[in-house]
């Protein structure tokens, strides 16, 4: 999955081909991953909530 961005510790990744539906992006820092829907920016699976 190749990285599309990096900013402040955060990881975006994205298939280019859309092998995936419904569209979505995976964002990743430290050790949280959410994979989000680009239409919505809704969380589809993941967390990316730190808990303290």
């Amino acid at each position: 999955m190749p990285t599309i961005s990096q900013f402040f510790g955060i990881l975006i990744h994205m298939y280019i081909r859309g092998e995936h539906n419904p569209p979505h992006f995976h964002a990743l820092y430290a050790e949280y991953e959410a994979q989000i829907d680009i239409q919505t920016l809704e969380v589809i699976e993941g967390n990316y909530h730190a808990v303290r």
